[in-house]
């Protein structure tokens, strides 16, 4: 509508000027509703080619996105494994720190494994004290299955240096008997030698071995108990912690509520703009914003970035191949990212906030540098005034909208 207006101004009003005072056509008369047109045809048809080529370029050098949010993170109050819920620190909604107790589940179970593997490392210290005892009589048992094979060895070579003497004053029987007795005494000792060494490997290999695995399985146990107590991982806001003394908490299925982070809570607008503006959208660029939650306010912003990715274009890996007809139906936006020019300008405005947004191009820059003279200058310079244009049917927006919301919507 401004457009038009402006536009006529250059058209249609000289054009009816000069056929009124410089033709002497007179309304009414030549000029009626009837003969506008034919009377007119120039400076309506000019008018209506000035219109669109004064809305395109205003459109084109100043874009406009209806769809600008307020983002932010959440994060879901989880435990790492599902359980019943034994007791609850934080009540509802409120702000909480980095490491503070938030709810614990119901750990018996693994309090019960804890003490079991606690038990078993003392058993196994028991099992370690017997078989440094069985080591000890082990030793004993060699020492005295050495001891008996030398006496059978000096009886069985006493023996036989007499019959070699004096042969027939031995009887070969007993010889025979004392080779048999050396044997069962070679035997003897073998069999304590490989008892002692077992009892030493029991001792210095296998029970070290299971008080590891003892060690562990307590270390496991304790864990799980500790993991039993959710914490605040950071500091934030927690939302939507209803939760009560028996609940029970999955991590897949049912969390406990949200946790808005306050590192997440900067006050950053993103909005989406339309691909023919991706020539235009620069870091630097001046912006305005207006939002449903804020009525009758302008906020004033700058683009800090610029998303050199359309989200239409991400692909998935997949077991079936692209169909381009498919994936391209609804266009994707160009994303910008704007922060307010001044400080705490988006302080009071609610998170996932939407509102509408204008940005301007701003050429003052180059002209000043000389990068830009001449005609071109003077464009230049024509561009960034037709933006106070947009700026004026943004502040028309933020006039509708509490007619539309409070008055027309019925509600």
């Amino acid at each position: 509508m401004i457009e038009l207006f402006f536009c006529s101004l250059l058209t249609i009003v000289p054009d009816f000027l000069y056929r009124r005072f410089g033709q002497g056509k007179r309304l009414g008369r030549e000029i009626t509703l009837f003969s506008v047109w034919y009377e007119l045809r120039y400076g309506i048809t000019g008018c209506v080619i000035l219109a669109v080529l004064l809305i395109t370029v205003i459109f084109y050098n100043h874009p406009s996105s209806q769809a600008a949010t307020l983002y932010f993170r959440t994060v879901p109050i989880a435990p790492e494994s599902g359980g019943r819920v034994a007791e609850v620190f934080v009540e509802g909604r409120g702000r909480v720190e980095a490491g503070q107790k938030l709810f614990r589940l119901d750990t018996a179970q693994q309090e019960a494994a804890a003490a079991t593997a606690q038990t078993r490392l003392i058993e196994l210290d028991a099992e370690a004290q017997m078989a440094m005892a069985d080591l000890a009589a082990a030793d004993g048992q060699v020492a005295q299955a050495e001891a008996s094979l030398r006496n059978a060895q000096d009886e069985l070579q006493t023996k036989v240096d007499l019959a070699r003497a004096n042969p027939g004053v031995v009887p070969a029987r007993d010889i025979e008997k004392l080779e048999g007795a050396v044997a069962e005494m070679q035997g003897a000792l073998s069999a304590a030698i490989a008892t002692r060494e077992a009892t030493r490997t029991r001792l210095e290999v296998l029970l070290p071995a299971q008080r590891l695995t003892a060690e562990a399985q307590l270390a496991e146990a304790r864990t799980a108990v500790e993991k039993g107590t959710i914490y605040a991982g950071t500091s934030g806001v927690v939302e939507q912690f209803s939760l009560r003394v028996g609940d029970i908490v999955n991590p897949m299925l049912r969390p406990a509520g949200l946790l808005i982070p306050d590192k997440d809570r900067e006050r950053r607008i993103a909005a989406g703009f339309g691909q023919i503006e991706a020539q235009v959208l620069r870091r630097g660029m001046y912006a305005e914003i207006t939002c449903p939650s804020l009525p009758l306010r302008i906020i004033p912003m700058v683009i800090v970035d610029v998303q050199d990715a359309v989200s239409s274009g991400a692909v998935q890996a997949s077991d079936r191949l692209i169909d381009v007809t498919q994936t391209t139906r609804q266009p994707g936006t160009i994303l910008a990212f704007m922060e307010p020019l001044y400080e705490g300008g988006l302080d009071e405005l609610p998170l996932g906030a939407v509102c509408m947004a204008n940005a301007y191009s701003n050429n003052h820059d180059r002209i000043a540098s000389g990068e830009v003279t001449g005609i071109h200058a003077l464009a230049l310079h024509a561009v960034d005034a037709l933006g106070l244009v947009h700026a004026i049917i943004l502040r028309s927006r933020a006039l509708q909208i509490p007619v539309r919301q409070l008055v027309l919507s019925g509600h």
